[in-house]
């Protein structure tokens, strides 16, 4: 085979004439393009959400409703349509507490109360009725298992009817009507509102008497021949359901005496009205409730004669009182 003997030709480098033609070609300063006549400028568009007419309604409604609540609460006598705003605002609110001790017709006849009395003595016969429910329920509510096991406790697991709150705020609400439509002198005025308080005094230390009796009685008496008897019985009475109630009365007489609805004589007097007309419901419960002829004598009908009689015993004695010192 036939080999080359001339040696390999080396690669072919560019000439530097040529090297420094295409370096030149890449330096070339670039074209000016001919400059166009520059028209106005243009703001660039901005997308604008339309607005939200939902939010803005509620808001508006809102503080309607925060306008409606601040003027009945503020309103200066009480009006029915601000005593009628202001309560469902309150019983709205306070729903899950009201309903632990109300039914839900107890709770209608409750509102009704509460209502009524904003009319007549303002926000703060309201915390007056208040106090007395919180007291009551929490009495009631008192070692409830212990009650249901010896039969003695309130039906509905202690939840109230509106015979209940009917029975037990009837001589309130008269006091409160007759404050409303100003029957007799402004002197009387005052006396409508001390047998308000006395009435509710009377029926939160029977309440409180009654269940404290009930939970921690160790010995109960009958009021009329003190006999002992089971507890529970319709004219019973022990001694620690008796200082409860007393208690309780004094409790709510100071209520209403930091609120300004009654003076210290005139708590004196609830708290001693109270008694009274306790002891006669006890009297009553014993000789007359559940006996032959008297089936209509009820719990709730013995409660109005129980409330009624503290507020008029009040009213009365305040009377007597302002007449001895003058």
């Amino acid at each position: 085979m036939a080999c080359s003997l001339l040696p390999p030709l080396a690669p072919a480098s560019p000439s530097p004439r040529l090297l420094a033609s295409s370096r030149s070609h890449f330096l070339l300063a670039p074209k000016t393009l001919p400059m166009l006549p520059r028209g106005p400028r243009v703001a660039p568009r901005v997308l604008v959400s339309p607005p939200r007419a939902l939010p803005d309604t509620a808001a508006g409604a809102a503080e309607v409703l925060r306008g409606a609540l601040a003027d009945a609460f503020l309103a200066s006598p009480p009006t029915w349509r601000s005593a009628a705003v202001s309560n469902l605002a309150i019983f709205v609110a306070g729903s899950p507490v009201l309903l632990s001790g109300l039914s839900a017709s107890g709770f209608a006849a409750a509102y009704l109360l509460g209502t009524l009395t904003w009319r007549a003595f303002g926000p703060k016969g309201l915390i007056l009725v208040a106090a007395y429910f919180v007291l009551g329920t929490a009495a009631t509510k008192l070692k409830i298992k212990q009650k249901e096991a010896l039969g003695v406790a309130e039906k509905r697991g202690g939840r109230r009817g509106p015979g209940s709150v009917i029975g037990s705020s009837a001589a309130g609400c008269v006091c409160a009507l007759l404050s409303i439509y100003n029957v007799g002198s402004a002197a009387l005025a005052e006396l409508w509102r001390l047998g308000f308080v006395a009435s509710f005094c009377t029926k939160l230390s029977d309440t409180v008497s009654s269940e404290i009796g009930k939970a921690y009685g160790r010995t109960t008496y009958l009021v009329t021949t003190l006999k002992i008897v089971p507890r529970g019985t319709e004219g019973a009475i022990s001694i620690e359901g008796t200082l409860a109630g007393i208690l309780a009365s004094i409790i709510l007489a100071s209520v209403g005496y930091l609120l300004g609805q009654v003076n210290v004589s005139q708590g004196a007097v609830c708290v001693l009205a109270s008694q009274i007309a306790n002891f006669c419901e006890s009297y009553i419960g014993a000789t007359l409730q559940d006996k032959e002829g008297f089936e209509w004598l009820t719990n709730d009908v013995v409660n109005v004669l129980n409330i009624s009689t503290g507020g008029i015993l009040a009213i009365l004695m305040e009377q007597l009182l302002v007449s001895w010192r003058s």
